[in-house]
């Protein structure tokens, strides 16, 4: 069973858009997935413009890829890697740290994705 951030079972990111490298709502990674799509995070205009720029348009819809084309507020799985290159230019967008994938770690601390986190009970009591 695949696990999160926490260590805890991997939970669903979204389902409207379908997202996930499997396209089955989960931020779930193998060996055919080399962007590692395993952070769960709600997109924001400022993140979709970022990642534009950085010549990957998030908001045009490709059928062809089952992909609708992202709104600022919908959540996605996203390239780890894309995720630290937004946080280390300050546009990271906030993130589910229970539907993030464990594999995460491998590419950013979860003190950072704790930073962003709109799950993290840590900062809710």
């Amino acid at each position: 069973m695949a696990k999160n951030v926490l260590g805890e079972p991997l939970q669903c990111c979204c389902t409207q858009p379908l997202t996930g490298f499997y396209r089955d709502g989960y931020c779930r990674t193998g060996d055919m997935d080399t962007g590692r799509h395993v952070i769960c995070a709600q997109v924001t205009e400022a993140f979709l413009a970022f990642t534009f720029s950085m010549g990957n348009d998030l908001t045009t819809p490709r059928p062809e890829f089952r992909f609708p084309g992202l709104q600022p507020g919908d959540k996605w799985c996203l390239c780890a890697l894309r995720w630290k290159e937004a946080l280390l230019a300050g546009m990271a967008p906030p993130v589910y740290l229970r539907c993030t994938h464990e594999r995460a770690l491998q590419y950013v601390t979860l003190e950072q994705l704790r930073q962003h986190a709109l799950d993290d009970e840590t900062k809710l009591n």
